[in-house]
């Protein structure tokens, strides 16, 4: 059975934290490197209601995308709503890992499992990492349909392969607009706006896409835009985090039992429409 300190070595040789961002906070949050790892759990966000999870399913060590603490604190009392999962994650004996923009650049990393959920193939990143001589990692991904189709038929399969959630999939742009090159950014990435015409793309797929930066880019140039919720662009990378370390864990021998949360974590938790009046 593994150390908490062998699988850590394992995660982050599949995303070195070398990768992130300079205002990230990626690595161990909380767990002694000594404890034994059993079961990991996978999940987007660092919630008490993952957290509840992990303990009803007795697992050692909890993954996250999202960190608990991105700008620092002065107190992790129980009495906070960050300080009871800290307080219930050392109680229970279950450690913490996190896994950010580190796993946003790496190869394959979060916007490879959107584009594979969204059936793209992949053919590079939308903003390369010029630290990589491959030039496969980096922000974003460009990929292919394997057949042309309207704009109105790619939101549906856009729809249909992420989790559901309660804003759904917004859409900028013509129904009847071919879609075939397709830039995706998981999490919020209206920054690359400008980067995804210039890739010559017909559509762009990411999450958190505010009024004035969409109305601009909807202005600018034909690519479609489409808007889903944060968490559904990142969930699918919880299963190929899932499947990369089952992988590392089968050729170090370890017996490792992983598990995906299925907790929609989205804060929306409804959508209400709003009729029309002259």
């Amino acid at each position: 059975m593994p150390k908490l300190s062998d699988v850590i070595t394992a995660l982050e040789e599949l995303y070195p934290p070398q990768w992130a961002e300079s205002w990230d906070a990626v690595g161990l949050v909380c767990g002694d490197p000594e404890d034994e790892v059993r079961r990991v759990l996978f999940a987007v966000d660092p919630v008490q209601a993952v957290v509840d999870e992990a303990v009803g399913w007795g697992a050692d060590l909890v993954v996250t995308h999202h960190p608990l603490y991105l700008r620092g604190t002065t107190t992790v009392a129980a009495s906070t709503v960050k300080g009871r999962v800290v307080h219930t994650l050392i109680r229970q004996g279950i450690a913490l890992h996190v896994a950010h923009t580190n796993a946003d650049h790496a190869d394959p990393g979060v916007s490879d499992a959107l584009a594979e959920a969204v059936g793209l193939l992949v053919t590079g990143p939308l903003v390369a990492d010029p630290t990589d001589p491959a030039g496969r990692r980096g922000s974003g991904r460009v990929g292919m349909l394997p057949e042309p189709m309207p704009l109105s038929a790619f939101a549906a399969q856009v729809a249909a392969g992420l989790p559901p959630t309660a804003a759904g999939v917004r859409v900028a742009g013509d129904p009847q607009h071919t879609v075939s090159r397709v830039a995706v950014c998981g999490g919020a990435g209206d920054s690359f706006l400008a980067e995804a015409r210039a890739a010559g793309v017909d559509a762009y797929l990411t999450a958190d896409l505010r009024h004035h930066p969409a109305s601009e880019a909807a202005e600018a140039s034909p690519v479609a835009l489409l808007d889903a919720a944060h968490w559904a662009t990142e969930w699918p990378w919880l299963t190929l985090a899932d499947r990369a370390l089952t992988d590392a864990a089968g050729k170090h021998g370890w017996q490792l039992e992983t598990r995906v949360s299925r907790l929609v974590t989205d804060p929306w938790t409804g959508h209400a429409p709003m009729p029309y009046t002259a």
